[in-house]
């Protein structure tokens, strides 16, 4: 009895186990062979995702044979997500088969990834079809169909479906979108794709002319090291998009594969460079200005390593560099901006949107996201906003510094406070008008003024309020003076009129009279007391055969002879007052 037991006890447990093995076989799908892919025109593009399978070759030696007879098990199905860590050594391998079509050729597979090392393609069933081949490691020139990126020819067959492989070899990780076009699709996206990257690299273009012509005319070394950032940049763009392998360097592969990775990285520094100087490091902090050229010969030196590493390394070295540059860019337009540069804002808004930009494509190269062509395509948007905005703010900046340079030079014969010409210019006019007017036999007037209240105005209200009412003055002669005639500051409450003739005698006697008439109206929001007390010297000039220093000192001694309680507001040299 207990060995029966026994016996019915291990049977019975048996059975559950044999259950729930089935139940647990039932639960996992099977791994049944993608259908075929229909030819349909009017679906393009064709994705791979869903439609396809992969399978990664760790050794990298797996030839056609012996992928196309691994068992269903090895191979998982191809999303639209999927990222494949690849590195040197390695292969992705990509299955998929084609429906029959009476439309044999014209079919391509497009793979959007202009950095890709090598695609080959095999169709397994029809081993005498030739076996194309594109990527960074082929001249595009020899390219199947030379292109920005590969397009492989897809030969279907008449009367069966046709299996193929993708053969995809690449030193990093593979996200990239794979589909099916045919050459009239290829053809319409292209002159879509032609029309944006040509506005593009337009604008490029045109930004770097217009920096080198006006760092040659304008002397200014700022222009030069802008337009080296903006070809630095077009070229590494042209790298990544395709552009440079199709028509700059199509029989060159070796640099076809090294560009992408080498001129972004001699881009980025291009650009600090030029960052530096345009807020004006070096005067403002010469210590970071230093740590930035080093960081710009620091990025020339690593596009030398990336060129000489295995090409597994290549994009650790890229990645980190250009993050880390755009990060730095940041900071110090950042900190110009805090530091009242009011230039460095407007930068600092201009590079942003390729600051954001910029990590998309870095994370497709390092594989975090998986890679899309809108990627690509947004830093070149964000680029064409950054270049022009830049290229005005540079405008601007060049144009406030020439305004600068010029009021520093004019300092010897403009008075900085109030933009009048000063007394050494006034001299020198009034013995012009002197000449003039003995020459042409006609007469002009010579007034020197003073305000006679403003230390009163000083000590009722405030210093700035005395120095205001001087600026209310000299902008009340100016409206009231003609193109011909001259206005200066002679002192800080004293100021200089030239009135060019002819003039008869009324006119001439009622200058000084208009002046103090103007300059006793009142002002808008200030008190009633606010005015200016004016005290002024007129003189008719040719004056006794005088210079016009002469001249000024005896219109100022005349005013210094004048009492302090004196009512009167104008006074006539060799005359009685008016």
């Amino acid at each position: 009895m207990g060995l029966g037991h026994m016996g019915n006890s291990w049977v019975f447990r048996g059975a559950l186990l044999l259950l729930w093995a089935l139940t647990m076989c039932a639960a996992v799908p099977a791994r049944a062979e993608v259908p075929p892919i229909s030819l349909n025109a009017g679906a393009q593009p064709i994705s791979l995702a869903s439609r396809a399978q992969a399978w990664v070759d760790q050794r990298g030696a797996a030839g056609q044979q012996e992928v196309a007879s691994l068992p269903e098990a090895a191979w998982s199905m191809v999303d639209a997500d999927s990222i494949y860590p690849l590195e040197s050594g390695k292969a992705l391998w990509i299955r998929f088969s084609v429906l029959p079509t009476v439309q044999e050729q014209g079919w391509f597979l497009r793979i959007q990834y202009p950095a890709l090392n090598r695609a080959t393609l095999f169709a397994v069933d029809a081993p005498s079809l030739p076996t194309p081949s594109a990527g960074d490691t082929i001249a595009v020139a020899q390219w199947p169909v030379p292109h920005r990126h590969p397009l492989l020819p897809v030969a279907a067959a008449r009367d069966a479906p046709r299996q193929f492989l993708l053969r995809i070899e690449n030193p990093h990780s593979f996200s990239a979108p794979m589909t099916l076009v045919d050459r009239g699709f290829v053809g319409n996206e292209e002159q879509r794709d032609s029309f944006f990257l040509g506005a593009y690299f337009g604008l490029a273009a045109l930004a770097a002319v217009v920096a080198l012509l006006s760092g040659v005319v304008l002397r200014d070394g700022m222009y030069a090291r802008y337009g080296l950032a903006v070809v630095t940049m077009a070229l590494a763009q042209a790298a990544v998009t395709g552009i440079g392998g199709l028509f700059l360097w199509p029989r060159w592969p070796w640099w076809n594969d090294l560009a992408p990775l080498t001129l972004p990285v001699l881009a980025a520094s291009a650009f600090l460079w030029f960052f530096s100087s345009a807020v004006e490091l070096p005067s403002r902090f010469a210590r970071l200005h230093n740590a930035l050229l080093a960081l710009a010969l620091a990025g020339v030196g690593l596009a030398v390593a990336i060129a000489e590493v295995e090409p597994s390394m290549r994009f650790r070295l890229m990645v980190p560099a250009i993050g880390f540059a755009c990060l730095v860019s940041v900071f110090v337009l950042s900190w110009a901006a805090r530091h009242g540069d009011r230039y460095a804002r407007w930068m600092l808004w201009a590079l942003l949107p390729v600051a954001f930009s910029v990590f998309l494509p870095l994370a497709g190269t390092w594989g975090i996201t998986p890679v899309r062509g809108w990627t690509l395509h947004l830093m070149q948007v964000a680029i064409a906003i950054e270049l022009p905005l830049l290229l005005i703010v540079l405008m601007l900046r060049s144009h406030d510094r020439r305004e600068h340079r010029r009021r520093l030079q004019g300092l010897d014969r403009i008075d900085p406070g109030t933009g009048l010409v000063n007394a050494h210019v006034f001299r020198e006019r009034l013995d012009r008008t002197i000449a003039r007017s003995r020459r042409l036999r006609y007469a002009s007037v010579a007034v020197v003024l003073e305000i006679a209240n403003s230390e009163r105005i000083r000590r009722d209200f405030d210093r700035q309020w005395a120095n205001e009412l001087a600026m209310s003055v000299a902008g009340r002669l100016l409206a009231g003076a003609r193109e011909i005639d001259t206005v200066a500051r002679l002192g800080a409450h004293t100021f200089g009129m030239l009135v060019e003739g002819p003039l008869s005698t009324d006119q001439a006697q009622t200058v000084g009279q208009r002046i103090v008439a103007r300059c006793l109206m009142p002002s808008h929001n200030k008190p009633m007391e606010w005015v200016a007390h004016l005290r002024v010297a007129q003189v008719t000039v040719p004056y006794d055969n005088e210079s016009g220093a002469s001249v000024i000192e005896r219109l100022e001694a005349l005013l210094a002879d004048v009492p302090e309680d004196s009512k009167r507001a104008v006074y006539t040299l060799g005359k009685t007052a008016a």
